[in-house]
């Protein structure tokens, strides 16, 4: 997915960039317009539109992330529905057995109680026996229980939310090292480097292992990828690739001027020679 996303990722950085290369500008119309709110947000976007720069470039690729996001946890919590392709009347009749409400949780029940013959389903352990939800041992379908005695109650899948923890706790620490490059006059930011890895090890202990095991790896590949776009995108190099641009539009222009210039002065010259 995440590399499905580059290019929306590249078009984010650069939208970054072009943001900060007219920094100076929008500061300047800040002290020009002072408490004048309205004016200087007129201001801004005729700004924006004049350089050509989006105010919510760098908001699609997230939106995406979002979504998709909300698709794999559906994926993960219905894997009967939206993997095994059941029909509804059999999981609604096999979480009657259980005593429960067909709802997406209750699948995952559903599958501890065939595969342990609490329930008998042939229709759904066959399906259950063509695909694997074990990754090195560790059923991605179960869901972490935390406890704080972690020498008595500890369980392999545990292993997930903590990888999930400290993948985006790298990722996130990538991301404020390259804002900073961006832009040095950024608010610190570092108290909200903790928010999404604090958020993937909440989640990792509440939902199945399988989601965690997704976020540990969208958040390695989107920051290994992060990091390529960084390299070849990053603001200096944009900006001189900007410069070289406006310079190879001024020569152009001087050219221009110059043909234009020896042209009437051939024209001149030969009107001259006629008389």
């Amino acid at each position: 997915i995440n590399v499905i996303l580059i290019p929306l990722s590249i078009k984010s950085q650069k939208s970054s960039v072009q943001q900060t290369r007219i920094k100076p500008k929008l500061d300047e119309l800040k002290k020009k317009y002072g408490d004048d709110k309205q004016k200087y947000s007129e201001a801004m976007q005729k700004l924006y539109q004049e350089e050509n720069v989006s105010m919510s470039g760098g908001c699609l690729p997230m939106v995406l992330r979002l979504v998709l996001m909300m698709s794999i946890y559906y994926l993960i919590m219905s894997p009967l529905t939206y993997l095994l392709h059941i029909d509804s009347a059999t999981v609604t009749a096999a979480a009657e057995a259980l005593g429960k409400n067909a709802n997406a949780r209750a699948e995952l029940q559903i599958i501890e109680a065939v595969r342990n013959g609490t329930i008998d389903f042939p229709q759904i352990a066959s399906k259950l026996s063509a695909i694997d939800f074990n990754f090195f041992g560790i059923d991605l379908t179960q869901t972490p229980k935390f406890s704080f005695d972690i020498f008595h109650d500890a369980q392999p899948i545990w292993v997930m939310p903590i990888i999930a923890f400290l993948a985006q706790m790298l990722t996130s620490a990538l991301s404020l090292v390259m804002q900073k490059k961006l832009n040095p006059d950024a608010p610190n930011m570092a108290g909200m480097m903790l928010t999404m890895p604090l958020l993937s090890l909440f989640i990792g202990f509440t939902l199945p292992g399988g989601v965690a095991f997704y976020w540990a790896c969208s958040s390695l590949i989107g920051g290994r990828i992060q990091v390529g776009v960084q390299q070849f995108y990053g603001p200096q190099k944009m900006l001189s690739r900007e410069r070289l641009k406006e310079l190879n539009k001024e020569c152009d222009f001087e050219e221009n001027q110059l043909k234009k210039i020896k042209t009437n002065q051939t024209l001149l010259n030969g009107e001259a020679a006629e008389k």
